[in-house]
């Protein structure tokens, strides 16, 4: 395999280096000191909070707290030891500071959203550089870790909700400013599909989350989020030819979802993609294709403790099915030898059958005219960015193979599994997130050599 280039307009020419190279890259940090994260967990704290997440109130006043300018609950837990470590062994901890002082030096909103733009596409450029093994690491964590990012762009988050300008900035100027800062700090902007003359390239798109269940274990990172930085722009080359991959990493907040960040990031991706991949942290041991996704909120709670239960929020809920399927290849998928993971086609689904008023687990998928109350892949937001990508899939009428892929659970390895006494890396943990990301880069090619 070949490195590869390609240039997005207003960055510099960045080049691609295969999994190989991230491999040996981070081979050397194996020996460094270093838990899961979106399908549902089966062991974690419930919600403690039902509260809606932060929005802009449209208010105005500098000393005002506000929904917009209050700390949010995963902005608090920045103050704790573990991400404060993980921001400096990643070489993370000046971004705030560098926006910091280029917002100290604009005069107007307009001057700030130049300003969130280009700092929180810088972040995302950076942590994929990182991962990909461009530049100097900034750090003695490995490369492939997912969390600097994470913890760098709560950082900024939090300094943009609290700064004050030296001009009038309404709490919906603010808020916009926070999306901006949401939208290009997770590559979710960027994923453009640069043309190729002479070379027919396939087109991916595949998808990652943030780390989370983080009250419960602080050191976690997410294998998803880690696989979206390593193959973000890489061009993969199969036995039909090369397949360039876009990329980008997802909230794990109930709200986000409900105000269409899913669709709003890919409805321009997917009506160019020829193969789209959703993946997120799953099961112990294993990885699924997941075969349905169902309409329905079970309740964890998200990042921000927030709980929500009910139907999926769509636009168009008078068309809304409840439940989608996979158009993947999963037969192929599950045939192939991909890596150390045994990689299973998973059907089963949790429903109410029709007429019925009682939840009933379906070994072989939702029976006609059932309501959904989990997915293959659960009733959190790994299911419902499946159900919305596939939702968003039909609605456009793309007949292109796409679904939901969980990874196995990330562990510490033996002896670091307790959070109060335990390190925030570890060998086996670099090395189980390396395992799981050439696993999944293996499983998108042998997705696009059997879409043919």
């Amino acid at each position: 395999m070949s490195p590869a280039r390609r240039i997005r307009p207003g960055r510099r020419p960045r080049v691609r280096t295969e999994l190989l190279g991230l491999v040996l890259l981070t081979s050397a940090a194996l020996a460094a000191p270093q838990s899961e994260a979106a399908g549902r967990p089966e062991s974690a704290p419930p919600a403690t909070t039902t509260s809606a997440s932060p929005a802009a109130t449209g208010a105005t006043g500098a000393t005002t707290v506000s929904a917009v300018t209050a700390v949010t609950v995963e902005e608090q837990r920045l103050d704790r030891a573990v991400p404060q470590e993980i921001l400096r062994r990643g070489g993370f901890d000046g971004q705030a500071p560098a926006l910091v002082r280029a917002l100290g030096a604009t005069r107007s909103a307009a001057q700030a959203e130049r300003v969130v733009a280009r700092h929180g596409a810088r972040l995302w450029q950076r942590a994929v550089d990182r991962a990909q093994g461009r530049g100097p690491a900034h750090g003695d964590l490995s490369r492939d870790d997912d969390r600097p990012l994470y913890w760098a762009r709560l950082a900024m988050s939090r300094e943009l909700r609290e700064w004050q300008p030296r001009f009038a900035l309404s709490d919906a100027a603010r808020s916009r400013l926070l999306g901006t800062l949401e939208r290009t700090s997770r590559g979710q902007d960027s994923m453009v599909f640069p043309g190729h003359a002479g070379r027919d390239v396939k087109r991916i798109v595949v998808t990652g989350f943030d780390p989370f269940t983080l009250d419960r274990d602080i050191r976690i990172s997410n294998p998803s989020g880690a696989t979206a930085l390593a193959l973000d722009g890489t061009v993969i080359r199969t036995a039909d030819g090369p397949a360039r991959i876009e990329a980008a990493v997802f909230p794990v907040r109930w709200g986000d979802f409900a105000d269409g960040t899913v669709e709003r990031a890919l409805r321009g991706p997917l009506s160019r993609a020829d193969l789209f991949t959703t993946v997120s942290q799953g099961r112990v041991g294993r990885i699924d294709v997941e075969r349905f996704n169902g309409a329905w909120r079970g309740g964890f709670g998200d990042n921000e403790n927030v709980s929500e239960t009910g139907l999926v929020p769509v636009t168009d809920p008078a068309s809304q099915p409840q439940w989608t399927t996979t158009s993947l290849p999963y037969r192929e998928i599950v045939a192939a030898d991909t890596g150390r993971f045994p990689v299973y086609d998973n059907t089963s689904v949790t429903e109410v059958p029709a007429g019925g008023t009682a939840p009933v687990v379906r070994p072989d998928g939702p029976t006609a005219g059932s309501q959904a109350r989990a997915g293959g892949g659960g009733d959190y937001l790994s299911n419902e960015i499946a159900y919305r990508a596939t939702l968003l899939r039909d609605r456009l009428g793309r007949d292109i193979p796409g679904g939901h892929v969980h990874t196995p659970v990330l562990q510490f390895g033996a002896g670091n599994t307790d959070p109060a006494t335990g390190t925030v890396t570890d060998p086996e943990f670099v090395r189980n997130r390396l395992d799981i990301i050439a696993q999944l880069r293996e499983i998108i090619t042998v997705a696009a050599e059997a879409s043919d």
